[in-house]
């Protein structure tokens, strides 16, 4: 009997020994789970904390001279603000397609840079957030640039950078050509001395932009304005085929047939390396000449008018918006005010020649600009220049006119059927 008492008690104290053993082990495993829950959770807050001190900006600004400006300026941003802001690149060709996409799954930056022609097609389709007027402070900026920030009269983007394009004209070639002065007074005369021009072997009156997205209307356009005409009248209607825009387009093909018709890169590259007479573009040609052919004999014009007068040039810019979905409004709103600031835009414009002038008018005209006689043409023009009227579906409209100028400059057409082809086509889409 004594035996199975002490073999009892044995099995007792085991099994308490056991118990207590699994109970400490079960405390212990207990414990590490609620820290480790702990730790996640606090994770957790910390990652959400940092996230609304982050941006997403989409841009496209991206030769490596533009990113290194353009991370100079937003690490001065990071620095005043303790945030960190996230860049992606985009380009021309497919930046749109990239923005419609993200827009329509949910992805969308929380800030992105928009040309002045696309601004209306997203701040009309609602993606966009509004900003109050005390906000936007409208005043700040240059009266031509701020007709693409506002839709239905309230303001969906800021101006950033403003420029125009100019006549750039090989002053060897003209000489060569037995041109004495190089003044193009108007287009009748442009016309004239891209024949002579023409007529030298290897070289070429004038470049006619007739390939390229986005880029071939910016000079159809232009041409339009100086003759007098327009796109749409007062109430919106388009009026593409008007005599002043038959007439233009006529000139366009005339030039054209003197010189050659290539993409904007190609051209560039032709004028940079001597072998165009005349080409209108933009100021990051000048970078392009300075860097490529130094030696080179030119000089750049404001473009010619019809009767003596100046001529009406192109005036793009770039704006910068905010996403609706942007969690982070108040951080992306410091963050467009401060690149669209007359202090910061001109560090960026002053280091990338071709992102033209501030928006911002208190640094429209700065002292900058006083020492680049170059750029002090491109400033003149700017007061002869016009922006593209602001409408949602403005990159439809822009796509039929450069449909009918390609038609026209390769003889598919004349002028007028191209326009009048062109107009049946804006009324199907704008009616």
């Amino acid at each position: 009997m004594s035996k199975k008492k002490d073999s009892f008690e044995k099995f007792l104290i085991f099994k308490f020994e056991t118990f207590s053993k699994f109970k400490l082990y079960t405390m212990k495993k207990l414990l590490i789970i609620i820290l480790t829950l702990v730790v996640i959770s606090c994770s957790e807050k910390e990652e959400q904390t940092s996230e609304t001190g982050k941006l997403v900006f989409w841009h496209f600004w991206s030769e490596p001279n533009h990113r290194k400006v353009l991370k100079e300026i937003i690490n001065g941003f990071e620095q005043e603000y303790d945030c960190k802001v996230e860049t992606v690149e985009l380009s021309w060709s497919d930046g749109k397609t990239k923005l419609f996409a993200a827009f329509n799954s949910s992805t969308a930056p929380d800030v992105l840079e928009l040309g002045s022609d696309w601004v209306a097609q997203f701040s009309s389709s609602g993606v966009l957030e509004k900003l109050t007027d005390e906000e936007a402070n409208l005043a700040q900026y240059v009266e031509f640039s701020t007709a693409p920030s506002l839709w239905n009269d309230s303001v969906y983007a800021l101006p950033w950078i403003v420029d125009t394009r100019v006549l750039f004209v090989n002053k060897a070639l003209l000489n060569q050509a037995g041109i004495a002065d190089a003044k193009v007074v108007n287009t009748k005369q442009l016309l004239e001395n891209a024949e002579k021009v023409n007529a030298i072997e290897g070289v070429y009156g004038y470049g006619a932009t007739g390939s390229g997205s986005h880029m071939i209307y910016k000079k159809v356009v232009s041409l339009f304005w100086t003759y007098g005409g327009t796109i749409l009248d007062s109430s919106g209607k388009p009026i593409i085929n008007s005599e002043q825009n038959i007439k233009a387009l006529d000139s366009y093909v005339r030039l054209s047939q003197n010189g050659l018709i290539e993409t904007q890169r190609q051209l560039d590259s032709r004028f940079a390396e001597g072998k165009l007479g005349y080409w209108v573009s933009g100021g990051w040609l000048l970078e392009k000449i300075k860097n490529e052919n130094p030696t080179l004999n030119f000089e750049v014009q404001t473009v010619p008018g019809v009767n003596d007068s100046l001529g009406i040039s192109f005036a793009g810019g770039e704006y910068l918006a905010i996403s609706k979905s942007s969690p982070n409004r108040e951080l992306a709103l410091k963050f467009i005010k401060y690149m669209t600031s007359g202090e910061n835009a001109i560090k960026f414009s002053s280091k990338i020649i071709e992102a033209g002038f501030p928006a911002d008018i208190n640094y429209y005209n700065d002292e900058f600009y006083q020492s680049q006689p170059n750029r002090l043409v491109f400033a003149n023009q700017l007061n002869h220049a016009l922006m593209t009227p602001v409408h949602p579906k403005w990159l439809d409209i822009e796509a039929i006119i450069e449909e009918a100028a390609v038609e026209a400059l390769y003889g598919k057409k004349t002028p007028k059927e191209a326009l009048d082809d062109a107009q049946a086509k804006l009324f199907l889409i704008l009616k």
